[in-house]
């Protein structure tokens, strides 16, 4: 039997560096020094949860807590940086002895001393996304699968289903059937993928990212003698952002947590948007319930935004039944401006409004980088990029790569390129490589032969020639249609017998998008493109497949202003080249206005913010109007886009949607505006002079 011992804390050196009264407000003070045990701050908008979270740790120090029993979880390692350089500025104390960082790196160095008892050696590789992407492939090439012969997940999409997997703590048919349910059918072939997978990485010493919290937390629960150094070791941890975790991530807090339960959790369940990724609103929202003598500290005293705004927030997240309820209240002076709400037409109005009042405040003084426009999805701000290249103003994507720009909206972009114009050597190996078993060298050869061919006999359907052109006779030769038309003529290259089903497919496309050498109308040619091939190559190739066919059907959507392809792409190319021109309104290298998603705006904080299309279907997206808790997801995250303002607040809504295969669609006002007390908005109308 063991003998037991105690240490006597000692009297800390430095005590009463911090006037922690007059540093803090009553809410936050009560929160820093509360007695140990299990602790939940609802920290929120604005309010200083990281201040909070700093000041805990110099609290914990300046009582004796030895720094090495301290453990500090954090969602990036600048974030526990930043924390503990402010508690070393705070005390004289070096807070090295720490451990702080995010959830990987601190399962990164639990393996690196202990992971031998799992059977990997110290030196174990961490592999990044490439290096887990050839992995995988290797692993599907070696098992049998013929990628080729059928539309088999490429490995980067068997990388996030693995990672969900993890995770989520789920079932692999059981997140098959909600993320992926075009796959269940590989189901058994994918999982067996998956065990070579974790063979492989144990063969080679290997672990993928995944693996620094699956593997620690494995090796945790198999090894008791493990898990107790570790819980001596910790007897006071922190977490930042706990809306954020995941279920792997909760299991870790609370197995190291269990016997003494001195666990302080910092979040805010009214931002919490991200189950997409994983991430589990459980977690914070049932933390009493799984510590049943935790206290609850709610930090409601914002210094971002002004009172105006506040109470449009209050308001909008008050729907939501699943909450920890709290009331924002600002510390800034009243503004006499309240949030504005405008109805516009459509997206091209809307697009108008925003850019003309965007150069209104530039020339009220606001800087142009302290302007954002959010939105619920990035094809949301299509009409606003052309809007703003048209007029000069600068502005920088924060959500991602420009619309245009993003891989899948030029990869069917490539085939009315090909049809307008079937010597673009560029679109024609794009537009190649997407069937299966074609590679760069088997394009260059195809390229090769199709070169040929069009030197010797006049293909069809050279030129789209928009009204009123006058086509010299040579191309009216060219477009003639004694010519080949191109599917015929591609059917006459040598291809692969392995492709030779989607080569005749993608022969048959191009005829249906450009039928007797004349491409029919932009919007028509994407539908046709999409739902014959592209789909499927969506569906095989990115974990996001959902939001990239949105994009798709806004780009259908959006080409219905345009009568033939060459205007249509006339506009992409100026889109892109006037975005890489320099403007002469710009006042800086770096002053541009932020287009973002409002997910990826969480964290951020601008002076002024529109958030458009707020429109039922759009925001809140049509894929969340099915259950209650996506809504109120929906609903947090509109909470999270009003909560970026600090001083002024646009909302707006367009009457009207185009739509690629119905015409003009009328757009209901978004549920959530209508939640909000009509006095706390005032209505914009918008008129034409």
């Amino acid at each position: 039997m063991s003998r037991q011992y105690t240490l006597q804390r000692t009297n800390s050196s430095f005590g009463g560096a911090i006037d922690y009264a007059a540093e803090l407000n009553e809410q936050q003070l009560a929160a820093v020094t509360a007695p140990p045990g299990p602790l939940l701050v609802i920290a929120g908008a604005g309010s200083g949860k990281t201040r909070t979270l700093t000041y805990r740790v110099a609290y914990l120090l300046e009582n004796g807590v030895d720094a090495r029993n301290i453990l500090l979880l954090t969602f990036t390692n600048k974030a526990a940086r930043q924390m503990l350089d402010r508690v070393s500025n705070l005390l004289p104390v070096d807070a090295a002895g720490i451990w702080g960082g995010t959830f990987h790196s601190i399962g990164n160095r639990m393996l690196r001393r202990h992971g031998s008892a799992l059977g990997y050696s110290s030196g174990f590789t961490i592999m990044d996304r490439e290096d887990q992407k050839d992995l995988i492939a290797t692993v599907v090439a070696s098992s049998g699968i013929d990628p080729k012969e059928m539309r088999f997940p490429k490995a980067d999409v068997l990388a996030d289903i693995f990672s969900f997997v993890v995770n989520t703590e789920r079932p692999m048919e059981e997140l098959l059937a909600e993320k992926f349910p075009y796959f269940l059918p590989l189901l058994e072939q994918i999982k067996d993928v998956q065990s070579r997978y974790e063979r492989k990485k144990k063969a080679t010493n290997s672990l993928d990212f995944d693996d620094l919290l699956e593997k620690t937390l494995r090796m945790l629960v198999e090894h008791e003698h493990i898990l107790r150094f570790y819980r001596r070791q910790f007897q006071f941890i922190l977490v930042d952002e706990y809306q954020d975790t995941n279920k792997i991530q909760a299991d870790f807090i609370d197995l190291l947590a269990r016997e003494h339960q001195n666990v302080m959790v910092v979040g805010d369940d009214a931002q919490s948007i991200y189950s997409w990724r994983g991430a589990n609103f459980q977690n914070i929202l049932e933390f009493p319930k799984r510590y049943p003598k935790a206290q609850v500290f709610r930090i409601e005293l914002n210094y971002r935004s002004v009172p105006e705004i506040l109470e449009v927030a209050n308001s909008a997240i008050a729907a939501n039944v699943k909450q920890f309820k709290k009331n924002l209240s600002a510390t800034r002076d009243s503004k006499a401006m309240k949030p504005a709400l405008i109805a516009l037409n459509d997206g091209s109005e809307q697009a108008q409004f925003v850019a003309q009042r965007v150069l209104e405040l530039r020339d009220e003084g606001v800087e142009l980088n302290e302007i954002a426009v959010l939105y619920r999805a990035h094809y949301h701000a299509v009409e606003l990029q052309l809007e703003f290249s048209r007029r000069g103003i600068p502005y920088q994507i924060t959500s991602g790569i420009r619309f245009f720009e993003q891989a899948h909206i030029k990869d069917v972009a490539s085939f009315i390129r090909f049809v307008a114009n079937p010597r673009d050597e560029v679109a024609f190996k794009r537009m190649v490589r997407l069937l299966p078993g074609i590679g760069g060298k088997i394009a260059e050869n195809l390229w090769s032969g199709w070169e040929k061919s069009l030197n010797s006999v006049p293909v069809a359907a050279v030129a789209d020639r928009g009204p009123g052109s006058t086509t010299p006779a040579t191309e009216e030769a060219a477009a003639g249609d004694y010519g080949y038309s191109i599917g015929e003529r591609l059917l006459k290259l040598n291809v692969n017998t392995r492709s030779k089903k989607m080569w005749e497919q993608l022969a048959q496309t191009l005829d249906e998008i450009a039928p007797h050498g004349k491409p029919n109308p932009p919007s028509a040619m994407i539908v046709s493109v999409v739902e014959a091939i592209y789909d499927d190559y969506a569906k095989a190739n990115f974990t996001n497949y959902e939001l990239r066919r949105e994009d798709l059907n806004q780009l259908a959507s959006f080409a219905r202003q345009f009568s033939n392809a060459q205007e249509f792409l006339s506009q992409l190319a100026l889109i892109s080249n006037v975005d890489a021109e320099p403007t002469p309104n710009t006042a800086a290298d770096n002053e541009a206005v932020n287009l973002s998603s409002v997910h990826q705006a969480k964290g951020l904080e601008f002076h002024t913010v529109f958030v458009i299309w707020l429109t039922d279907g759009m925001f809140p997206s049509s894929r969340s109007l099915e259950t209650r808790d996506a809504v109120e997801e929906e609903r947090r995250l509109f909470y999270v886009a009003i909560t970026r303002a600090r001083d002024e607040l646009y909302l707006s809504y367009p009457h009207m949607r185009l739509n690629a295969g119905f015409g003009d669609v009328f757009q209901r006002p978004s549920r959530f505006l209508k939640e909000i007390q009509n006095e706390l908005l005032e209505d914009w109308e918008v008129q034409r002079k």
